[in-house]
C-alpha cells in the first residue's frame, strides 16, 4: 500500500491500522476562489485574533508554518511541525472518534484537507483545512497545551463507546458533507439534519466516548482561557470561525467556569454555542482530564466496566490483576456477590497479551472462536492462584500432568488435566492450559473437552477495561473507514470562468503586475456576468486602492451596493477595513 504522507520521526510511529484514514492532500483541486477564501479568513483572523486569542496563537502561526496568503501544503507544514515534536496528516472529513484520539496520542494532527466554500466562509459544520491548519496547529506550539492534547488522545482513545455513538458519528459526517456541497438538495440536507437531531435527543445515558467528546468540544474546539470577564480564545473551532470568534465574546454567550461537569453538556455541531467554558490556564485542563480519567473503566475496571464493554458491542480489552490482557468482543459476564466478576466470555477472534504485547501462541488464530475464563479466588483457599509460588501450586494440586478440579468462590468449576503454564518475566503465572477440560457454572456448561485446549487466564479481579486491543498489531482491521465519502464538487463552465478571474487577480497581486486597465476589464466582466460575487470585488478594490487606480471609486460603489445583501454586509465591511489598513 503506497503512503500518501511523509514518514518522519513522528509519523513512522503510527500503527499501521491508522494508515487507512490518511489520504493525499488534493491540492490541485483547490480553486483560485478557495485560495481567496483562505486569504480572506486568515487576514481577518490575524487582524482580530491578535486582540482576543491566547498569546500562543500568533506565535504559533509563525512556528507551524501556516501562511496567510496560501492554503498550506501538508508536506511543508509537516516539516515544520516535527520541530515541535508533532506531525500533520490529511484525512477525508470526520474520522471515527477513537481513531481521531489515537492519532492525537501519537502527536499527529489530523487535517481534513477539504476547503470550505465561499458560502460557508464564516463557519462550516464540516472539518476543513482552515479549521485544522489555522485553528488547531498554531496552539500546539504551546508545550503545556500540546502535552494536554497528547494525553487527551491517549486517554480518549481508550474510552468505551455505546452502540449509538457510531450511528451518531455517521449521521454528523453525512450532514456536514451535504451542507458543504453547494450541489446538495435541500431535501437531502433536511433529512440528514432531522436524523442528527433525532439521535441527539435519543442517545440515552452518555457513554464514556460521548462524555470525553464533550470535554474535547468544550476545550480543544470551543475553549476559552483566562477570566470569566475577559477570556481569550484557544479552541480551534472559534479560532477558525470569523463569525463565532466575534460572537463568542458577546455577553449573550454565557461564560461558565470549566470543570468535569462539562462532560455531561452535549453540543450541537450545526449551531452557534449558547454557552462556553473558561479554563483559568492550560494546566487546569490536564487536572480535569485526569479527574475524568479516574471515572473511566480504564482505571476502575470491575463488573461495571465489563458491562460497558459488552453494551458497546465493539472490540475492547479486559485486564486482570496479573497483567494478562484479553482483547476481543465481549459477549457475556457472570457475576456473584458484591458485584464481583466470576466469568468473562468473548465471541469471535480474541488475543491475549501482557504489557500490550501479544503472548506467543495466543493470537486471533489460536482463539478464533472466542475465549472464556473465570476470575477470582478458589473456594476455601485464602491464597489467590496468582500469588502462589511453585511450591504452593503443587500443594494445591495445580501442576503439569495432573488432573485437577478447581472450584472458585463464585461457583465456577474447572476440571481438567494441566499441560502447561505461561508466566511473565517476573515469574507470575498468567495462563494455565488444560486438556480434557470441562468448565461449568451451576447447571451451565461453559467449556467442553471436545472444544480443544482450555486456556484459563489467571487473575483475582478485573483492574482495567477499555476500548480497542492491548496490542494494536493483534487485529488486522481496526476502526473502519466510513463508506460516506466527501463529495467532490463539480463546477460549471461559468464557475470555472469566474475562478480563472480569481487566478488572474492572484497572479497580478503576487507578480505586482496590475494596471488600471487590467483591473477595469476584470471588474466590468464581474459586473456583467457575476453580479453576486463580492470577494473578487474586494480583491480588485485592494489592488486599486494600493496603486491609487481611478477605478477604485467605481469598485467601492459596487461593494457598497452589494452590502445591501445581508449575507454579505459584515463580510464586505470587514474586508474594506482590511483593505484600508
Amino acid at each position: 500500500m503506497s503512503l500518501h504522507f511523509e514518514l518522519n520521526e513522528v509519523t513512522k510511529k503510527l500503527p499501521k491500522h491508522l494508515h487507512k484514514f490518511i489520504v493525499k492532500q488534493p491540492y490541485e483541486e483547490y480553486t483560485a476562489q478557495n485560495q481567496a477564501v483562505w486569504r480572506y479568513v486568515m487576514r481577518m483572523n490575524v487582524d482580530y485574533l491578535s486582540k482576543v486569542a491566547h498569546k500562543s496563537y500568533m506565535k504559533g502561526l509563525e512556528k507551524t508554518g501556516v501562511s496567510i496568503e496560501n492554503i498550506p501544503y501538508m508536506d511543508g507544514m509537516n516539516r515544520i511541525l516535527k520541530e515541535i515534536g508533532w506531525a500533520a496528516v490529511s484525512v477525508d472529513g470526520f474520522i471515527p472518534p477513537n481513531a481521531f484520539m489515537e492519532f492525537q496520542a501519537y502527536n499527529v494532527l489530523v487535517i481534513a484537507s477539504d476547503m470550505r466554500t465561499i458560502n460557508h466562509i464564516e463557519y462550516t459544520p464540516a472539518p476543513d483545512i482552515i479549521h485544522e491548519a489555522a485553528g488547531h496547529a498554531p496552539i500546539i506550539s504551546n508545550p503545556e497545551y500540546a502535552e494536554y492534547l497528547r494525553r487527551f488522545g491517549e486517554i480518549g482513545s481508550k474510552a468505551i463507546s455505546s452502540s449509538k455513538d457510531y450511528e451518531m458519528y455517521e449521521a454528523i459526517r453525512l450532514l456536514s458533507i451535504l451542507k458543504e456541497d453547494p450541489n446538495s438538495s435541500e431535501t437531502a440536507i433536511n433529512e440528514a439534519q432531522e436524523k442528527v437531531e433525532y439521535l441527539q435527543n435519543n442517545m440515552g445515558e452518555l457513554s464514556e466516548m460521548a462524555q470525553i467528546r464533550n470535554l474535547h468540544w468544550w476545550t480543544v474546539e470551543y475553549g476559552l482561557i483566562g477570566s470569566l470577564e475577559k477570556p481569550k480564545i484557544y479552541g480551534a473551532g472559534l479560532l477558525s470561525s470569523i463569525g463565532e470568534s466575534a460572537w463568542c465574546m458577546k455577553d449573550e454567550v454565557k461564560k461558565v467556569p470549566y470543570s468535569i461537569e462539562a462532560a455531561n453538556v452535549s453540543f450541537d455541531i450545526t449551531k452557534p454555542q449558547p454557552q462556553l467554558f473558561v479554563t483559568p490556564d492550560f494546566a487546569y485542563l490536564s487536572l480535569v482530564l485526569n479527574e475524568f480519567g479516574n471515572t473511566m473503566a480504564l482505571r476502575t475496571g470491575g463488573l461495571k466496566g465489563v458491562q460497558k464493554l459488552i453494551d458497546s458491542e465493539s472490540l475492547g480489552t479486559v485486564e486482570l490483576s496479573t497483567g494478562i490482557q484479553i482483547s476481543g468482543v465481549f459477549s457475556k459476564v457472570i457475576h456473584y456477590k458484591n458485584n464481583k466478576v466470576a466469568y468473562l466470555q468473548t465471541v469471535g477472534a480474541t488475543a491475549l497479551s501482557n504489557r500490550d504485547k501479544e503472548l506467543i501462541g495466543h493470537g486471533i488464530t489460536s482463539h478464533a472462536s472466542g475465549f472464556g475464563s473465570p476470575v477470582g479466588k478458589l473456594k476455601g483457599i485464602n491464597l489467590h492462584i496468582e500469588d502462589m509460588s511453585p511450591r504452593d501450586l503443587r500443594a494445591y494440586g495445580i501442576y503439569e500432568g495432573e488432573f485437577m478440579t478447581l472450584e472458585f468462590e463464585s461457583g465456577v468449576i474447572v476440571k481438567g488435566k494441566a499441560i502447561t503454564g505461561t508466566r511473565d518475566l517476573r515469574g507470575k503465572i498468567l495462563i494455565i492450559s488444560l486438556e480434557d477440560c470441562t468448565v461449568t457454572y451451576n447447571d451451565e456448561i461453559l467449556f467442553k473437552p471436545e472444544w480443544g485446549i482450555y486456556d484459563m487466564a489467571i487473575g483475582k479481579e478485573v483492574i482495567s477495561v477499555y476500548s480497542g486491543p492491548a496490542d494494536v498489531d493483534s487485529f488486522l482491521d481496526l476502526s473502519k473507514v466510513s463508506e460516506t465519502k466527501t463529495h467532490k464538487i463539480t463546477y460549471s463552465a461559468k464557475e470555472q470562468e469566474l475562478y480563472q478571474l480569481y487566478a488572474d487577480v492572484r497572479r497580478m497581486r503576487e507578480e505586482k503586475s496590475s494596471t488600471n486597465k487590467k483591473i477595469t476589464e476584470i471588474f466590468n466582466q464581474l459586473k456583467s456576468e457575476f453580479q453576486a460575487d463580492w470577494l473578487l470585488c474586494l480583491e480588485l478594490y485592494e489592488l486599486a486602492l494600493q496603486n491609487n487606480y481611478a477605478i477604485k471609486v467605481a469598485i467601492l460603489e459596487r461593494l457598497t451596493a452589494l452590502k445591501c445583501n445581508k449575507s454579505y454586509t459584515k463580510l464586505i465591511e470587514n474586508g474594506l477595513v482590511l483593505c484600508k489598513n
